[in-house]
């Protein structure tokens, strides 16, 4: 049998842009808060509040990897739990002045990264790079959960 076209293989061509923005992160981001971690602090930033499962939901993240980034922003004081007065079950995440500080220096690095990221694109193809993967992204959410079907998006 031939080998395949792996050039053609949407898992592959991921991982590929997986490892770039992996390397870019580190280098011009931080090494030490991954993104990840960015993205629950800026969920927390954008809701106050928020309680680990929703948080996760927020960002894309299942029930073990938000409770791993969860308990790592606590040991490095950018967030805060605090138990839900409603319910005494539930933590609610809040980010510190320590977290709002490290988020708002990220935000910045964050945006120079994308830029160096997406350079090799118009702001039209930006534009239809970021359309077409969240439509992929978005049903790719569907699979994890097969009690709800994607659905298709013309």
């Amino acid at each position: 049998m031939a080998a395949v076209d792996l050039t053609t293989h949407p898992g592959h061509l991921a991982r590929r842009l997986q490892q770039a923005h992996y390397l870019l992160w580190n280098t011009m981001v931080s090494e030490e808060i991954t993104s990840p971690q960015f993205a629950v602090l800026n969920a927390l930033v954008a809701e106050p509040g928020l309680d680990q499962r929703t948080a996760g939901e927020r960002v894309g993240l299942d029930r073990s990897t938000i409770a791993e980034v969860v308990t790592r922003l606590g040991r490095r004081g950018l967030l805060d739990k605090v138990r839900d007065p409603q319910d005494g079950r539930r933590f609610l995440l809040r980010p510190t002045g320590e977290g709002l500080r490290v988020h708002r220096k990220l935000t910045v690095r964050t945006a120079r990264m994308n830029q160096v990221f997406l350079a090799p694109l118009s702001g039209d193809e930006q534009a239809l790079f970021f359309d077409l993967i969240r439509r992929v992204a978005d049903a790719a959410e569907g699979l994890r959960n097969p009690a709800e079907p994607a659905t298709a998006q013309g």
